[in-house]
Order: C-alpha cells, then sequence, then structure tokens
C-alpha cells in the first residue's frame, strides 16, 4: 500500500512566526487547474487577530521601527527585494498551484515586479518628504515651521484571489516604506505563496511588522474592518465588497484605500496598425485568462476598420494555448473556480440574447491532464453595444466585447459611459492627437499603444467606483502616512506676540 505525502501546511504568521490557530482549523486549498487539493492553510478568527494586532502595535510602538532613518529603512526594503528573487522559484510554484495562473507570467512578470517594486521604494523613501520645512511667512509671527509624515500604525491589508503575490506587495511595500506595521489578510483560496512571503520578510523585519491571518473574509476580514486597533485598511476586490468595507471602516473612521473593479475601454482609431493592435488588445484582456481588473474588455473599433479588426482578433485568437499553467507553453490557465466559470459563460449567453455575435470562443474547453480545471475559450464578441450587459458589467473572464464607433467624439462618449474607471487606452500612429484624447479619458491609468503597461514608479489606481487612493512609487506612500504640522516661535515676550493684543486688552 503506497504511503501518501502528507499535504503541506501553512499556519497563521504572528509576531513574525509560524503560529498555530487558536480554534486549530484548517482549510482546503484546491489547485485550480485539477481540482486536487494542493495545500491546507489556517482558517484563523477574530481571537487570532487580536494577537495579531497585539503584536502588531507593539512593533509600531517601538521607534527603532517607526522612526527608522531613511537610509536604513531603503536597506531594509533592497533585503527585502533580494529575499523574493533568491525564493523566486519556489513562490512562484506556490503562486500557480493556488492561482492557477501561468508559470511564464509569474516568473516573466510577477516576481520581476515585485523584486523592482521593493528597490523602487528603498530609493524612494531617500528623498521622500517625511520632513519638509516651510519657508518664513509675515503671519502669525516669525516662526519655524515643520510638516512631517509619520507612519499612520497598524495596516490591515486585505488581498484579492487573482494576482496573490502581486497584490501583497503593492500594499505591504509602501506599508513599510512608511515605518507602519502590518496586519494582511489574503485570499482564502490562494493564501499560499502569501503566507511564505510573509515568512521570508519575517527574516529581514522586526518581530511583529509583518503578520499574516489567514481564513475567510466574512470572519477575518470584517473583524478587520472594524476592529478600532487597526489604523488603515487598505482593500482590493469586487466593487461591492469594497464599498462594505468602507462602511464598516467608517464605525471608527479608518484610513481607507481601495482598488475595485474596471471595465477598460480601448480606443482604435482608424491609423493603427491593427496587426499590433490584435497582439496588443488581447494580450490585455486574455493575461491571468482575464481575471485581471485593469483588463481591457471594451474594444472601441473605428467603422472603417471595424471588419478588418474582427479577423484579426479572431486569427490571433486562435493561437492561445489552453493548458496546465505549470508548463511554460502555456498561454492561459484555468478560471479560479468552477462557479467563476459558470458565471463568465453566463455573460457570453447574455450577449447572445442581447444580440451580439460569438465570431470565436465562448464556450468551455476541456484541457488533457487538467480534466479537474474549468477553462473557458478565449472569446470575441462583435457587434456589441454599451448598453449590453457585457458592456457594463466586470466579466473578470477572457471575453472581449468589440463596439464599433463612427467619431472620435462618440469614442471618448462610449468610453467614460460606464461606472468604472480603473484602465482605458488608444491605438493610433498619431501620438500627439492620441495624447490629447488621453486627456479626455476617465480612467486612473491610460496606455497608449499597449496594455497592462505598469511602471512600479507610476502611480495605479481608480477614478469612479473603481476606488481611490494609488499603488506602486512614492504614490503609494501618500496613503501610508498621516500629515502633521509642527510651529516653534521664536518670540518669547508675550507682550511683543502680534496676534495677542486680539484677546489681551491690558498691554495692547
Amino acid at each position: 500500500m503506497t504511503q501518501q505525502t502528507p499535504l503541506p501546511r501553512y499556519p497563521l504568521i504572528i509576531n513574525g512566526e509560524r503560529t498555530e490557530p487558536l480554534a486549530g482549523q484548517y482549510g482546503d486549498v484546491i489547485n485550480p487547474a485539477t481540482g486536487e487539493v494542493t495545500a491546507q492553510v489556517a482558517r484563523g478568527d477574530a481571537d487570532d487577530l487580536e494577537r495579531a494586532i497585539t503584536s502588531a502595535r507593539a512593533a509600531f510602538n517601538d521607534p527603532a521601527w517607526r522612526k527608522m532613518e531613511p537610509m536604513a529603512r531603503s536597506k531594509v526594503l533592497y533585503a527585502i527585494a533580494n529575499q523574493i528573487l533568491a525564493n523566486a522559484p519556489e513562490l512562484a510554484a506556490l503562486e500557480v498551484a493556488c492561482s492557477g495562473g501561468t508559470i511564464s507570467r509569474v516568473m516573466g512578470l510577477d516576481i520581476p515586479a515585485v523584486a523592482d517594486l521593493f528597490m523602487t521604494l528603498a530609493e524612494e523613501v531617500k528623498t521622500y518628504p517625511f520632513v519638509q520645512n516651510l519657508p518664513p511667512r509675515p503671519l502669525p509671527e516669525a516662526c519655524h515651521s515643520q510638516v512631517r509624515k509619520e507612519a499612520i500604525g497598524v495596516c490591515g491589508l486585505i488581498t484579492a484571489w487573482n494576482f496573490p503575490i502581486l497584490l501583497f506587495c503593492m500594499k505591504v511595500a509602501p506599508a513599510l516604506a512608511a515605518g507602519n506595521a502590518v496586519i494582511v489578510k489574503p485570499a482564502e483560496t490562494t493564501p499560499t505563496s502569501t503566507v511564505r512571503l510573509a515568512e521570508l520578510i519575517s527574516e529581514v523585519v522586526p518581530k511583529g511588522v509583518m503578520n499574516v491571518v489567514t481564513g475567510r473574509g466574512s470572519v477575518v476580514g470584517e473583524a478587520m474592518s472594524l476592529h478600532p486597533g487597526i489604523d488603515k485598511i487598505s482593500f482590493t476586490g469586487s466593487t461591492s465588497m469594497g464599498k462594505h468595507v468602507q462602511r464598516n471602516a467608517a464605525e471608527t473612521l479608518k484610513r481607507v484605500t481601495v482598488e475595485l473593479g474596471g471595465k477598460g475601454p480601448a480606443i482604435v482609431m482608424p491609423d493603427a496598425d491593427l496587426d499590433l493592435v490584435s497582439y496588443g488588445a488581447l494580450f490585455g484582456v486574455y493575461l491571468n485568462s482575464g481575471q485581471a481588473c485593469e483588463s481591457g474588455t471594451r474594444l472601441l473599433v473605428h467603422d472603417s476598420v471595424y471588419d478588418q479588426m474582427i479577423e484579426k482578433l479572431v486569427k490571433v485568437s486562435g493561437q492561445m494555448v489552453l493548458g496546465n499553467p505549470a508548463l511554460p507553453t502555456t498561454s492561459m490557465g484555468p478560471m479560479t473556480s468552477h462557479s467563476h466559470g459558470e458565471s463568465v459563460l453566463s455573460y457570453v449567453a447574455s450577449a447572445i440574447e442581447e444580440g451580439a455575435r460569438v465570431v470565436c470562443g465562448g464556450k468551455r474547453a476541456e484541457v488533457a491532464g487538467c480534466e479537474g480545471g474549468f477553462f473557458v475559450e478565449p472569446t470575441v464578441l462583435a457587434d456589441v453595444t454599451n448598453d449590453m450587459k457585457v458592456a457594463r458589467e466586470e466579466i473578470f473572464g477572457p471575453v472581449l466585447s468589440v463596439i464599433c464607433f463612427s467619431t472620435v467624439e462618440e469614442a471618448i462618449a462610449i468610453a467614460n459611459d460606464n461606472d468604472y474607471g480603473l484602465s482605458a487606452g488608444i491605438w493610433s500612429q498619431d501620438l500627439v492627437q492620441a495624447q490629447e484624447l488621453a486627456q479626455d479619458l476617465q480612467a486612473g491609468s491610460i496606455w497608449i499603444n499597449d496594455w497592462h503597461m505598469m511602471r512600479t514608479d507610476a502611480p495605479f489606481g481608480g477614478y469612479k467606483q473603481s476606488g481611490y487612493g494609488r499603488e506602486f512609487g512614492r504614490y503609494s506612500i501618500d496613503s501610508y502616512v498621516e500629515t502633521k504640522a509642527v510651529n516653534t516661535a521664536f518670540e518669547r515676550d508675550y507682550r511683543k506676540k502680534s496676534l495677542y493684543p486680539i484677546l489681551h486688552k491690558t498691554f495692547s
């Protein structure tokens, strides 16, 4: 009889150490490509969160961490980047097994990006305006005035399931750069890479600075957003849940930043290079099987090139390789779950009912060796109008809606006619006109002749119901600091104070 290898178990990380959950409960982590259990992760609760908050508060109250000089903090951030690179294969394997992201994407994009992010912030903290001295002013009197930016305190960081390591680092890096202590609550379906990376970071930062409490969002996430011991919440996820988190946080007036859904429009001008568009626009919607909030899911095409564009999109879509995400030859992996895959296909069905045409894909795909996974074919929908459900709501799958327009004004109106404003783009050879059009698009990231073109030193975040606050670069540090004014008077003689006579008449 063959003895089964025990599943790896991932406990909580509290005070920088592997910690068993008080209730002793663990849940299964499912590989979405196979449907098999790949690990077990601690199922924490509100009592575990209390322990993490106590640990984080003690770490934050230690001046050695909170008041660390920028040059010393820069070295810590560089050390974390080196930890990531040194352990890249292990982290990537965990990411693929729990999220279904392809190994080529995780190793080619995610790992380099998060290492680069920590390195970027390691440089930014050296010149970030933690202390600014203001010039003299005639009122109220001669004085010395400083503006100081200081860490907020204990930050609760809630991440989504689609890019676990990337989303983790987008929050943890600026929080640590500012001098905060953190408690991370990863998505319950994709926690393993987060727990392992937190363990590696704990080897670099003081005990208690890095904590992870895994568990259900309705338990741990809910408690985090309500707890008075957490000073700031950063949340990535759906717009509906972002609103719920914000309402909870209002009870204690926590600082909140949220990065939520998207419905990215890309405008294809008549002079665009259609070959570039066909590859670039599909990169924008098929990356991670469409499970990205900034995906370019609406392609607005000028009527003079509409039919040509459809033909090229169909051809390039046919080149996508659905398969085991652990193989470097795979282009697209599975949906995160069977229920999510069914949701994606229900959107395709609604588009057909409303008059759109499926020009390729639109069905579930069977992948040899991954029979337990739910794969959706690369899908292009033609003849979509902006009032259809597929054009209004976030599908979060490999589905591109192609919309026809006749004038630039019409294209801008269609692009902006949506509740979301996370990403938008323009495909054109006239870069001057494209730059001008970018000013009219209501989105936090505008890409010209590309998509997913995210730099770690440029801000990323949304307009409208895509959220508020910015991640990446020094802009992200702004979300993890409080601003304080410190004014020091030079005049010591109360009789010479210029404003005191307004109240004190005895010496006026």
